[in-house]
């Protein structure tokens, strides 16, 4: 019974607690206005994405998710608007092993944080009287499982150290 309690109590002590949400950084930028929207719209859209995160105290974490858009049109190569978005969180994440951690960092807190970005970006677009954006939604755990994949195939690739004989 005890083994019981000590398991249910170590699986309690795994902790992801959302502290505080807000905007780090925004940007948005329409350089060829007005005369972008005297052009037929067919917009081609670049989009990128990244994370950051940072131990800001004890179990504190700061995750960053970097969002940058990029709308170009196709015909005469114009920009028609960059938004750029840095959406923070500070987590409290405790009780987890460094793959639990990692994919803690770079997935959960991210995919929690990728709404409020995207809400924030529609916004913009739409301020700046451009046709509405809504970003699809993105699968960080997707995302992490191909970063694992990347980082154990450089391992396994890496030239292996030769033994040195004396």
């Amino acid at each position: 019974m005890s083994e019981q309690n000590q398991a249910t109590t170590e699986e309690q002590q795994a902790v992801l607690q959302i502290q505080r949400i807000y905007v780090k950084d925004v940007s948005f930028e329409a350089p060829n206005l007005p005369h972008i929207f005297h052009q037929e719209w067919k917009p081609k859209l670049g989009f990128d994405l990244s994370t950051e995160s940072v131990q800001v105290g004890d179990d504190l974490y700061e995750v960053t998710l970097n969002i940058s858009v990029e709308t170009t049109m196709e015909d005469s190569g114009d920009v028609a608007f960059i938004c750029e978005v840095k959406q923070c969180g500070v987590f409290t994440i405790s009780g987890l092993e460094e793959v639990q951690m990692a994919h803690c960092l770079t997935s959960q807190c991210p995919g929690m944080l990728f709404p409020y970005a995207r809400e924030l970006i529609s916004s913009l677009v739409n301020r700046g009287t451009f046709p509405a954006l809504n970003l699809s939604p993105v699968n960080f755990d997707a995302l992490f499982i191909e970063y694992m994949n990347q980082q154990q195939a450089a391992a396994e690739n890496a030239p292996q150290e030769e033994e040195v004989k004396h």
